[in-house]
């Protein structure tokens, strides 16, 4: 057996972070059916306590961990609460990875996140620039907190061969189960929440942050799911840390329009030149997972539409 391949008799993964919108999307997608889930919430299991996520690994010993739980946000959140931000976030990347690795999980992947790329590049990001420069401001503790507990899987992946400790770069994301209020959700639910609330007020203009000029990668999270589950089927055959996403890239006003097609709103845009965009641009090289074999199924105009849904199903129960 390959070393860091769950064998088909064990299949017990934990997931981090199951309520958050990557572990829901985690848990919807239909291979979930294949495994054995445990995914306490907050409540039950609180990762910032180190002893007690070492007493929950030995209790339940998971043949694989998939590390989703993060404090995340856009940029206004990450800019109220750096603090929160890089110790929260430093804490639970700390406690889970060491915790496994001490109770001897042979498995582990560790999402990471496209802010620890350097700012200021052109090129798409490859996984060799993480490290190379200055971060980008506006997220450098959350960026900061991912640094480190990808280097801790590399460094356990260094130190013994057996154990297949692995880090998953997404970029960003949006889908169901996805934060819509715009002071502390990313880019594409602010704009489906915005919008939608022109659409309800009849509002003739949408402020948008910026020039609209800055371009964005931006995912279907159910697709990251998809990749998660096939590299759960074989950790040890991802290369140590590799990017997930599309490989092209959109302008921020390029959102915003196509949210407003898909709502039929007719309106026009504002530009607030005063506010904060982060990076110019972020763009994933996705080179090594065109290598490994996988590529995006979902559309932009079929992810917003799905999001779009999702959100007026939320409005509408609450």
């Amino acid at each position: 057996m390959t070393a860091g391949t769950v064998p088909a008799k064990r299949r017990r993964v934990w997931i981090t972070g199951g309520n958050g919108m990557v572990g829901r999307n985690l848990r919807e997608h239909s291979r979930a059916a294949d495994w054995d889930i445990i995914a306490p919430g907050r409540a039950e299991l609180d990762l910032s306590d180190r002893q007690a996520v070492l007493d929950f690994v030995r209790t339940q010993r998971p043949d694989l961990v998939i590390h989703a739980a993060g404090q995340v946000g856009g940029i206004q959140a990450n800019m109220a609460d750096p603090v929160g931000f890089l110790v929260n976030n430093l804490d639970m990347g700390r406690n889970v990875i060491m915790g496994a690795f001490e109770m001897g999980v042979p498995a582990l992947i560790n999402l990471a996140s496209s802010c620890m790329y350097p700012r200021g590049r052109n090129h798409a990001l490859r996984e060799s620039d993480i490290m190379t420069g200055e971060l980008e401001p506006t997220n450098e503790g959350y960026a900061l907190a991912k640094i480190v507990s990808t280097r801790l899987c590399d460094y356990i992946a260094r130190a013994d061969a057996d154990l297949a400790y692995r880090t998953i770069i997404p970029c960003n994301l949006y889908g169901r189960h996805d934060k819509f209020d715009p002071k502390a959700s990313h880019l594409v639910p602010a704009i489906i929440a915005k919008v939608s609330q022109a659409v309800a007020c009849g509002e003739d203009e949408v402020e948008i942050w910026g020039d609209g000029t800055a371009r964005r990668e931006f995912m279907y999270a159910a697709d990251l799911a998809d990749a998660v589950w096939r590299a759960a089927e074989a950790p040890a055959a991802l290369p140590q840390l590799m990017n997930i996403g599309l490989g092209d890239d959109h302008t921020i006003r390029a959102y915003y329009e196509a949210v407003a097609q898909a709502l039929g709103w007719t309106g026009r845009f504002r530009f607030d030149l005063t506010r904060p965009v982060g990076m110019q641009r972020k763009l994933s090289d996705v080179s090594l997972q065109r290598g490994w074999g996988w590529t995006a199924p979902t559309s932009l105009q079929d992810g917003i539409a799905a999001t779009i849904q999702f959100y007026q199903q939320q409005a509408q129960a609450s």
